[in-house]
């Protein structure tokens, strides 16, 4: 039990609503700006990214784990995907994007946020999941 109770960790802060979407909104930016360094600025050094593409989709089959490496791959996505929109929307109750290419939803981005950096990026593109986001 001591173990356990010395392996937690402390619980981190959450961020406010306003500043949940504050840094939502930097992302996007930093994203379509493709600045890596703006991005790594707004990620925990720990952050983790995890893609959901179902079988239907392409994919990261491997969680991306480190600042450096998310902020590397969206840019490379965002410069292999010419025409990708990002448009600010609810995801989850929570500030969130929906990624767009000439119109179609192709992915739907979800964040959590503690100590004031963005700690995990959820990315669903999983087809049969996005059907609420594209009727």
């Amino acid at each position: 039990r001591r173990r356990l109770r010395s392996a937690r960790t402390p619980a981190r802060p959450a961020a406010s609503a306003a500043r949940r979407a504050d840094l939502v909104r930097e992302f996007k930016q930093a994203w379509e700006a493709k600045d890596i360094e703006a991005l790594v600025g707004l990620l925990d050094p720990q952050a983790v990214a995890i893609a959901d593409g179902g079988g239907l989709a392409t994919a990261h089959l491997e969680p991306l784990e480190g600042a450096e490496a998310i902020a590397r791959a969206l840019v490379e996505i965002a410069e292999g995907v010419p025409g990708l929109t990002a448009l600010e929307r609810t995801v989850n109750g929570q500030p969130g994007l929906v990624l767009q290419e000439d119109g179609v939803t192709g992915t739907v981005l979800a964040f959590d946020v503690a100590d004031d950096r963005i700690t995990r990026v959820w990315a669903v593109r999983n087809p049969e999941k996005l059907r609420p986001w594209t009727s």
